[in-house]
């Protein structure tokens, strides 16, 4: 059995050598737009771009060919809320090898379709990750099967790593990296390959505030399981650090931030809109620190981990609507205006001259609010941020409505 120990430059040197021709090596693409937005020159390194969506394929490409240079396998299982069950069960096809994989009960439902197009079997169980976790722990002792972490284990956090050899090649003098954090493969195995190569690169983790997983473990000083909050992110939705990952976060991580989900939201249509790039929760953290100032500036050349960009279309627009409403681009307006011909178009008119475009409206004439010879319309507009909303109500107080803004 192989010492659970934290893997060398070596070791991912020859990671990079078995997942060769398997994983993409993925572009690193200059932005202008986050790089005037922030006080660095911003890199993404596009991991969304790798096949099956996320860096996971890495881990698990290098994880399922060294046990399988061992010798035969009987069959792998693993935990996971979508990434990394899609990972283990492309590298599991490819070794033709039977694949299980048991993902939380809420797990969206497009990862859970591609992972069963990948050949596995998938069993839903609980409401988070670990609660998963523990229900494939028993599954692996009950049928035999070879475990595959998502995170804690040296071959896994060595795959990941491949993706520090890409980035120090493509960008020889980058000043720092931003890592999204759940479990800490990533950002081990980003650490330990550049802060072997480069030991003055600075390595910034990620974590949604919901979730802060390893900011608490560092603030305490010993690993501890956190209460989960709801997050967009659910990709880092990690209750508890690995041994091998917080070893890694407490020798090479120079910081772990914290993002809000407002900020996850803002960051993932602000990637759509610039960038053209579409991104789960997960992935949008770095973008969001580094908007959000989370990571300090004079940095240099800063390289954003996008790690992932499997996001169900439902959750998408969700994020996509509410965004738009956070950044002042959405308003939903109720006004209350007397029933007779040309009053719609009296308050069109003004919400026309102030240049907000009309999306919907709705009348509405029963209500215990509405008096008897009165109507409510309610209009959604696009509007083109905060103060933009403000005028509009301003100017239609002004004008005698009252009018209100609803969620």
């Amino acid at each position: 059995m192989q010492e659970r120990s934290l893997p060398t430059l070596q070791d991912i040197e020859r990671a990079r050598e078995r997942i060769r021709g398997s994983a993409l090596y993925t572009p690193l693409d200059y932005s202008e737009t986050f790089s005037r937005l922030s006080d660095n020159e911003i890199y993404l390194k596009l991991e969304n771009l790798q096949k099956t969506g996320s860096f996971k394929l890495r881990g698990a490409l290098n994880k399922i060919t060294s046990l399988a240079e061992e010798g035969a396998l009987e069959g792998v299982i693993a935990a996971s809320a979508g990434n990394h069950a899609q990972g283990v069960a492309y590298a599991a096809r490819g070794r033709g090898v039977p694949c299980t994989i048991v993902m939380p009960e809420g797990a969206s439902l497009a990862k859970i379709m591609a992972t069963q197009r990948y050949g596995a079997r998938v069993v839903l169980h609980g409401d988070d990750y670990d609660a998963a976790y523990g229900h494939a722990s028993e599954i692996a002792m009950r049928e035999g099967l070879t475990y595959i972490h998502a995170f804690d284990d040296p071959d896994i956090i060595a795959g990941q790593g491949t993706i520090g050899l890409e980035i120090a090649e493509q960008l020889p003098d980058v000043g720092a990296v931003v890592v999204p954090m759940g479990g800490g493969g990533l950002a081990a195995g980003i650490a330990i390959a550049l802060k072997s190569l480069r030991p003055d690169v600075k390595i910034y983790g990620v974590q949604a505030k919901a979730v802060p997983a390893f900011r608490r473990a560092l603030d305490l000083g010993a690993v501890e399981t956190v209460t989960a909050e709801p997050t967009i992110a659910d990709g880092i939705a990690v209750r508890r650090p690995g041994v091998l990952t917080f070893e890694a976060a407490r020798r090479y991580i120079d910081d772990v931030v914290v993002v809000e989900e407002d900020e996850i939201a803002r960051a993932m249509i602000l990637l759509m809109e610039r960038s053209k790039l579409v991104v789960e929760g997960a992935a949008a953290t770095t973008i969001a620190a580094v908007l959000g100032k989370k990571v300090p500036g004079g940095l240099g050349k800063v390289v954003a981990v996008l790690s992932g960009g499997n996001v169900d279309v439902v959750v998408l627009s969700r994020i996509i609507e509410h965004g738009l409403v956070e950044s002042g681009r959405y308003l939903r307006l109720a006004v209350t205006i007397q029933d007779r011909v040309g009053a719609l178009r009296d308050l069109l008119d003004i919400v026309a001259r102030l240049r907000a475009n009309v999306l919907t409206v709705h009348h509405q004439r029963v209500g215990s609010h509405i008096h008897l010879g009165q109507t409510e319309v309610e209009i959604d507009l696009e509007t083109r941020d905060h103060a933009h909303i403000q005028l509009i109500c301003d100017t239609l107080r002004q004008a005698g409505y009252d009018p209100v803004i609803r969620d």
